[in-house]
């Protein structure tokens, strides 16, 4: 079973809440809480987490994020209409953090996504787009691909990693694009080599494919890689990034390449709906989140390696007989933790530590992966960062027990 996301954390229009045993009538015929709502209320609660996830936040909160939009654009500039003023400053911001002629706003990645391999594909001749199976559009979008923009995915590899230059360049079927997801969220936020990445980009380019990167998080790469991101970003042809996945925004993405590429993207932004009056309120939140948060991700990812190592370390001493981070190393920010549970089980047991012990260790949901397994993701920003290697054992250590008394 593929993972789902918590919350849909950037999944457009994919929530899907699994932990959900627990509801029904209190005594008085109250309804009582599931296990997501006293999830989200002992994290809410928790005065230590690993991640304060704004879209999780009160809206007061999230308002409140605007109370630094003069420190990014000048509020006395005529707002947005149709895409120019403070979009138009986002745009450029963006075109020049990634290396690239230029780029385009959209409200969402599925959109931005849609629009820059059908534009890749009217100039190639090929409809077929060569990518994992785990990518977002074959696991959250619907089949948009095919149903929307008249696309057509082939599979590159079902191994749980991005494809290697032998299986691009060995594929038996033709392909006008091949798209990599950096990194690959549903296999655990797991990127290549820098070696790798390159390998498989010539390959590709050996087939006459143009290289397109699902960037949605790519600003949290630069750590694993160990360059900037306009070398990152200038091995594709084209990128999106997302500006909430890493950096916080109230939503919306980038594509962004070439001028001439980007130019017919707005056209078909405008045919697919996405060319919005005014959104201000998600430009200005970006730009904040690039001010703010994009500068902080190479620490973000640092702290996260401590962060698995003293889990792994605090889960053993605890007692659990078999358990997984993966990966042992972290690529980026977020990392996978697995048990020999059901996921009720320890999402059970995980709000029940952060309700009595004001530490939320697993904050996120739990999935289940097969009879007795389950998964949860684990993310570190900034509140991680006051965590200590002992902080995070000694939390561990009391989640293992708890789990083991169940």
């Amino acid at each position: 079973m593929i993972a789902r996301m918590t919350d849909t954390d950037g999944k457009e229009g994919t929530a899907t809440v699994r932990d959900e045993p627990g509801s029904g009538p209190e005594a008085g015929g109250a309804a009582r809480p599931t296990l997501r709502e006293r999830r989200i209320a002992a994290w809410r609660g928790a005065p230590r987490v690993l991640a304060r996830l704004g879209f999780l936040a009160p809206l007061s909160e999230r308002l409140a994020l605007l109370e630094a939009a003069g420190s990014v654009y000048d509020l006395g500039e005529t707002s947005d209409i149709y895409g120019n003023g403070v979009v138009e400053a986002l745009e450029k911001r963006v075109a020049g953090l990634l290396g690239t002629e230029a780029a385009a706003f959209f409200p969402t990645g599925t959109m931005a996504q849609q629009v820059a391999l059908r534009c890749w594909a009217g100039r190639t001749g090929d409809p077929a787009v060569a990518l994992h199976p785990l990518s977002h559009p074959e696991v959250y979008e619907r089949n948009a691909f095919s149903q929307v923009s008249g696309l057509r995915p082939v599979r590159m590899t079902s191994e749980p990693r991005l494809p290697t230059a032998a299986e691009v360049r060995d594929f038996e079927e033709p392909f006008g694009a091949l798209m990599l997801e950096l990194p690959l969220r549903d296999a655990g936020f797991v990127l290549p080599t820098w070696e790798e990445l390159t390998e498989v980009v010539d390959a590709a380019r050996e087939r006459e494919a143009v290289v397109h990167i699902d960037g949605a998080r790519l600003w949290e790469c630069t750590e694993h890689f160990g360059r900037p991101l306009e070398e990152i970003a200038g091995l594709a042809d084209s990128v999106y990034v997302s500006f909430y996945k890493s950096l916080d925004a109230y939503g919306g993405a980038a594509l962004a390449g070439p001028e001439t590429l980007v130019e017919e993207a707005r056209a078909w932004r405008h045919r697919y709906g996405g060319n919005v009056f005014q959104q201000f309120p998600t430009a200005l939140s970006a730009l904040i989140g690039l001010e703010r948060e994009l500068p902080r991700l190479p620490e973000y990812v640092r702290h996260a390696r401590l962060v698995a190592a003293a889990l792994r370390e605090g889960l053993a001493e605890g007692g659990l007989p078999w358990f997984r981070v993966h990966p042992e190393v972290p690529h980026t920010h977020d990392f996978q933790v697995w048990l020999p549970y059901e996921a009720d089980v320890a999402a059970e047991v995980a709000i029940a530590a952060a309700e009595e012990t004001g530490a939320a260790l697993f904050a996120n949901h739990w999935d289940p992966k097969g009879p007795g397994l389950s998964f949860t993701e684990v993310y570190i920003r900034a509140a991680g960062l006051e965590w200590s290697a002992e902080d995070v054992r000694a939390a561990a250590v009391e989640f293992a027990r708890r789990l083991l008394r169940v």
